[in-house]
């Protein structure tokens, strides 16, 4: 009778597969920049053929001579995400403005596609607009449209009802306007604390990536 053997890679080996399966597949990640930087970033990213995406969203600034003008700013202040495989950060770190990239230690946080392919159809779409990082408590999900599928926090604005949507990897909120008949309940989830107001919207210190020597 033939017999086979079938040999179980070790748990050191699966890790260093997933390691390696990390390194080159592409992801979106979050780069954080200078301040005021994020749309040269984004051209520098695109010189670089580099696949980039920095959401913008249109408002009104009134300056302090009265006069007023037509604006697009970046949706989430000092970010731009960028679809790159692990190894290629240098690439990303070496880009003028670029500060760090978002992750824990040296290992990258990559962003759910589906988070950033959602934003990407929605502009456009519908009304969105930068919002303060919340408590995250009773839920609602979009449940037609482009971005169906999206969960976030219900809120009213005047008479508009907007839902707050986190992208937690790196402490932002974005409020997109909806109609009620749009949304329907989301499973409840474990509230989260408070952020530290002063720590709201900034990288933790452990995600600073250096440079090889």
């Amino acid at each position: 009778m033939a017999t086979s053997w079938a040999v179980r890679p070790s748990a050191v080996e699966e890790q260093m597969d997933g390691w390696a399966a990390q390194e080159f597949s592409a992801h979106w990640f979050a780069a954080y920049t200078n301040s005021h930087h994020e749309k040269r970033v984004a051209s520098y990213l695109a010189e670089r053929r580099l696949e980039s995406f920095l959401p913008l969203y249109a408002t009104r600034h009134r300056w302090k001579n009265g006069c007023e003008m037509n604006l697009e700013l970046p949706l989430f202040p000092n970010y731009v995400f960028v679809r790159i495989a692990s190894r290629e950060r240098v690439r990303v770190l070496e880009v003028p403005g670029v500060v760090s990239l978002v992750g824990f230690g040296r290992t990258l946080a990559p962003l759910p596609d589906f988070e950033i392919e959602a934003l990407r159809s929605g502009l456009g779409r519908r009304k969105l607009e930068p919002h303060p990082y919340l408590v995250i408590g009773e839920r609602v999900r979009i449940r037609t449209g482009a971005m169906i599928g999206m969960e976030g926090v219900l809120v009213r604005k005047k008479n508009n009802f907007r839902v707050v949507l986190a992208l937690e990897a790196i402490m932002q909120c974005v409020a997109v306007e909806v109609d009620a008949v749009d949304l329907e309940p989301a499973a409840k989830r474990a509230s989260r604390g408070v952020l530290p107001a002063d720590f709201a919207g900034q990288p933790s210190r452990q995600t600073r990536l250096h440079r090889p020597q």
